[in-house]
């Protein structure tokens, strides 16, 4: 992390309006890439045109349809989290900005590419990779990643042949964050409370058929530390033909502890407990739909030959709120695993700063440290010296996978501003780029392509019920967007 001295010599120097090289008078456009079209670099876009005058932004992105998360992260039944689409819309509806989908960093252009056209170049592209729990058996046959599950049901090129069985009774989650908690609710809604939803057909008909009749969402620390929010945790409380099962020792205490809480980690905290008090005793999952969050767990081993059949666990107990491992164990069968324990970003490009083991760009604040530098680094001489001149990231590349959209709107935002100041102070060194980007020989997708993809999937939506519905081949998308 940096110091506070050294952001405030990074402020000094921007307030001082250092030059590094030739400058922009404010008739000449600021050429901006952005490589990403989901919510940080729209975000990033939405700021910089509204404060940054005589801005052109080029968006890029690797699929030929944008809106990265919101389209398929957010779970079909939140259909208000994608409300912000129409904020991104008319975003990239401002003649300032064009879309180019269907261009990959890596693939169509290089890093060097994309910096010798445009004056700044601010990498948004997120992470698309989930993290492993590096133990045992975790390779055999019915253990998935909550990241797969959800772009199966959510329509992510790539995932439609998925297939997850769900032929049988159990369903293990590996981690207790809002993406494990959707895939618990997807899965024990049935098919009549999804079927007006932009849930992918196929997905709806896998679901319909499935025998999922028990969820356990396991974490390794306690109901203090749970990452599910009380959104999350009330629609699962209220789901129908769904009941919650808590386990009562895992909750003992909750009330002495409630008094020094922060409000809403208290108020998750009290929902918790209001529940169990309802909850008449812990019973074994016989009837019904059942969801059981089990806390103080830590899977240590897959078992089973072919696939699946339980999973191994060391109980924990908490030492200055981390999880320590005991000597007992707990083995607990089950038919399904989905671990849910974080994603993380790749490099797209081996000129990049990139961190390996976290997952993420090397930045301090939005900007791009050179190679030989990482974020440990805590002294300032020069800015030159220090960033890639021009070179930011923000989102999830930037900051890891953390928060929600509005986390990462005040990020990009954040960014923006950055950006927009180094270029009202001469901050950004100024040669001659290149003019435009080459995509000669690329199918490249325009704003009117996406736009002729997006009515053609309202159209196949419209006959079933729902909203869309969602077009999962490329190749389809692109001769629609070709008009062909």
């Amino acid at each position: 992390m940096i110091t506070k001295a050294g952001f405030a010599k990074i402020w000094q120097l921007s307030r001082q309006g250092v030059r590094f090289a030739s400058t922009l008078n404010d008739t000449t456009p600021k050429r901006i890439c952005i490589v990403g079209a989901g919510p940080a670099g729209f975000y990033a876009a939405q700021y910089i045109l509204k404060h940054l005058d005589n801005s052109q932004i080029d968006i890029l992105e690797r699929l030929p349809v944008p809106f990265g998360l919101v389209r398929f992260g957010v779970a079909p039944d939140h259909p208000e989290v994608k409300n912000v689409i129409n904020t991104f819309t008319k975003t990239a509806e401002n003649p300032r900005l064009r879309f180019l989908g269907n261009l990959s960093l890596g693939k169509d252009f290089t890093l060097d590419e994309l910096r010798d056209r445009y004056h700044a170049v601010l990498l948004t592209y997120g992470a698309d990779k989930d993290r492993k729990l590096n133990i045992p058996n975790e390779s055999v046959t019915n253990v998935l990643s909550a990241r797969e599950f959800v772009a199966w049901y959510n329509g992510l090129p790539g995932f439609e042949h998925l297939n997850p069985d769900l032929s049988g009774n159990t369903l293990t989650l590996l981690g207790q964050g809002n993406v494990a908690v959707d895939v618990a609710r997807i899965v024990l809604s049935g098919p009549d409370l999804l079927k007006s939803t932009d849930i992918t057909e196929y997905a709806l008909e896998t679901l319909s058929r499935s025998n999922i009749k028990k969820v356990l969402l396991v974490g390794r620390r306690g109901p203090l530390q749970a990452a599910f929010t009380i959104k999350e945790l009330r629609e699962m409380l209220k789901l129908p033909n769904c009941t919650t099962a808590w386990r009562p020792n895992d909750l003992q205490d909750l009330d002495e502890a409630l008094p020094s809480l922060p409000r809403p980690r208290k108020r998750i905290t009290e929902l918790m407990i209001k529940s169990l008090t309802e909850q008449t005793a812990y019973k074994d999952c016989t009837e019904g739909n059942k969801f059981l969050p089990l806390f103080f767990r830590s899977p240590v081993k897959i078992l089973g030959t072919n696939h699946v059949e339980a999973i191994e666990y060391t109980v924990n107990k908490l030492v200055d709120n981390q999880a320590v491992s005991t000597d007992e164990r707990e083995v607990i069968p089950t038919d399904l695993v989905c671990r849910s324990i974080g994603y993380k970003s790749v490099n797209m490009d081996a000129s990049l700063n990139f961190d390996d083991r976290k997952g993420c760009v090397q930045n301090v604040a939005g900007r791009v440290l050179k190679r030989t530098l990482t974020g440990s680094d805590q002294t300032i001489d020069d800015i030159e010296d220090k960033y890639e001149n021009g070179l930011y990231a923000s989102g999830w590349l930037a900051t890891g996978p953390t928060g929600v959209i509005l986390t990462t709107m005040n990020n990009s935002f954040g960014v923006a501003d950055l950006i927009c100041r180094d270029f009202k102070n001469n901050v950004i060194r100024i040669k001659e780029a290149k003019p435009g980007l080459d995509t000669s020989g690329k199918r490249v997708v325009s704003w009117m392509g996406w736009k002729a993809i997006d009515a053609e999937e309202c159209r196949r939506g419209a006959t079933k019920g729902k909203p869309r519905e969602k077009i999962v081949k490329v190749d389809e998308m692109l001769n629609i967007a070709d008009g062909k």
